[in-house]
């Protein structure tokens, strides 16, 4: 296990080091975030006592040097043996195992599907905690919670599969599946020609007695140290979600190839690849020439966590920004106090927290999904909208949080810079802007109770606040007319907002539900954080953080 850093002398042959904040090792990940246990407590209050000590593991000192060392030491391409056989495995810095044994082990894949109320609550909230710390081990933990469901559309896979993502183990040797004490899943759609396209695929499958065959090759493979993949190839009857593991059944190296690392812009200690499949042995999921309808339970619940992330990295952006300026003074004032200082602040907090209220709240339905048809209606768009605003505001608040720490957040000494790095990510993956977007759009002309469960949510809040009221009302009409594609972010964003503002206004702290109306949806708001109009309480907001 990693040490802590060891505090530096504070007195230089040349000067003494002051007015900068005390160093500090660790995260308060829980008992720091007001918003994230009053969440907890309302939505799945069993579940509090766990996510308490799963914050404490996660925020510790030895933690966040793992993060950090990970996030440094990249994974590295091994294609070969010392002997010249082909292995293609990667290898990884102990600090990630150490990460990826920490989330496992704490419940991130397993939990939602243990069957006790809050399960999806208490995985998002995993996600959020571990994003703060290290964003690249989430993605393997992701995919991992998010094979359960789509393992279960066909109950034979299940039943040979599942035990893996729910052991709350982490083994990873490289060796067959049934030898292993926990299993990770990873997924692999996209293809060079056709992106967030999969119909434009060109890998084909053919049938090998019990199992099938997959030729071609995918651009983009996250985690491709996992276990088992589901991937999508095409056959006689159409395009077709198959489940391929790293070993056949026979126990040998099956016949898939890493290419190469991508050398991405963050999410470092990710390793995501391209591959090859040159004849490699697979089994179907779901129904053939069904492959998409049989991979989007699994693509449903990544993007609950693409929804999640955002406002993780929003939080550990502000958190450190209010460190700063708590421990910082500049013309006689601490920065905290400065109402400059502090109407930005509270300007990024609103963002911050009602990405966190969304995603919490859309968390829960999916908890709620199997028992009431409107929760898993309003799960399906909901998520989109929670997964889309929240993206798009993230690279934002994580630069202007930068900013608040002045040169000193600028360099690699602080987390700013990884977090920066990170912020344009979730937005881009699992369906960029666009795709989600239009996404949205179709739920709405092929599930309208998908947008019936949603209004129904809006309206929950109608009478709270006269501006709400008012957005509410616009959006209600533009949904009447049918929004044309060219308005589909347009109608995205007014309604990730209205869900943001619905949530604050009913569970939310009273001043920062306030400006969040009057800015978000009363349009009372400058273009940059900070232009606060005059009367909101931004020490009170500030305070939150």
């Amino acid at each position: 296990m990693m040490t802590a850093p060891l505090r530096p002398r504070a007195d230089l042959a040349t000067h003494e080091v002051f007015n900068q904040p005390e160093p500090r090792d660790s995260v308060a990940l829980w008992e720091g975030d007001g918003p994230l246990r009053a969440a907890v407590a309302r939505l799945a209050p069993d579940e509090a006592p766990a996510l308490a000590r799963y914050a404490a593991a996660w925020g510790a000192p030895e933690a966040v040097e793992d993060g950090r060392a990970a996030n440094r030491f990249a994974p590295e391409l091994r294609p070969f043996d010392r002997a010249g056989r082909r292995i293609d495995e990667v290898a990884f810095h102990p600090a990630y195992h150490t990460l990826m044994r920490r989330g496992l082990e704490g419940g991130y894949a397993a939990r939602a599907w243990s069957g006790a109320p809050g399960g999806h609550v208490a995985h998002a909230a995993m996600v959020y905690m571990s994003t703060q710390i290290e964003p690249g081990v989430c993605c393997p933990m992701t995919m991992t919670y998010a094979a359960v469901p789509a393992l279960r559309a066909t109950p034979e896979l299940a039943a040979r599969w599942e035990w893996g993502a729910l052991s709350g183990r982490y083994d990873p040797a490289s060796r067959p599946a049934p030898e292993k004490a926990g299993l990770t899943f990873g997924m692999a759609m996209t293809e060079k020609q056709g992106g967030s396209d999969v119909r434009a695929n060109t890998t084909r499958a053919a049938r090998d007695g019990e199992g099938w065959r997959l030729t071609g090759h995918k651009w983009f493979c996250s985690a491709p140290m996992s276990d088992a993949f589901l991937t999508l190839a095409w056959t006689d009857k159409g395009l077709s979600c198959f489940l391929m593991p790293r070993w056949t059944p026979d126990g040998t190296r099956n016949a898939f190839q890493l290419m190469r690392l991508k050398d991405k812009l963050g999410n470092k200690a990710n390793a995501s690849s391209e591959i090859e499949y040159h004849g490699a042995w697979a089994e179907l999921v779901g129904e053939e020439g069904r492959g998409v309808n049989a991979i989007l339970e699994m693509v449903h619940h990544t993007r609950l966590d693409t929804a999640v992330a955002p406002a993780a990295l929003m939080r550990r952006a502000l958190d450190e920004a209010a460190w700063w300026a708590r421990g910082r003074s500049a013309f006689q004032k601490r920065l905290i106090d400065q109402p400059l200082m502090t109407a930005v602040l509270a300007d990024l907090a609103l963002d911050w927290m009602g990405a966190l209220a969304a995603a919490m709240r859309v968390a829960a339905a999916f908890d709620a999904a199997e028992r009431d048809p409107a929760e898993r209606a309003f799960a399906r768009i909901a998520v989109a909208l929670a997964k889309f605003w929240s993206n798009k505001r993230c690279p934002v608040v994580a630069y202007e949080a930068m900013e608040c720490l002045g040169g000193a957040g600028y360099v690699e000494e602080s987390p700013m810079p990884w977090i920066y790095r990170e912020a344009p990510l979730n937005s881009i993956w699992e369906g960029s802007g666009n795709v989600i977007c239009l996404d949205i759009l179709r739920t709405m002309a092929r599930a309208p109770q998908a947008v019936d469960a949603l209004l129904g949510e809006l309206r929950g809040a109608r009478g709270a606040d006269r501006r709400y009221d008012a957005a509410l009302a616009e959006a209600e009409a533009a949904l009447s007319r049918g929004p044309h594609e060219s308005e589909a972010r347009w109608i995205a964003e007014r309604l990730a907002l209205l869900l943001q503002g619905s949530e604050l206004l009913r569970h939310g702290d009273g001043a920062a539900a306030d400006a969040f109306c009057r800015t978000r949806l009363g349009g009372d708001w400058g273009r940059t954080h900070g232009a606060l109009p005059q009367g909101v309480d931004a020490a009170r907001i500030a305070a939150l953080i």
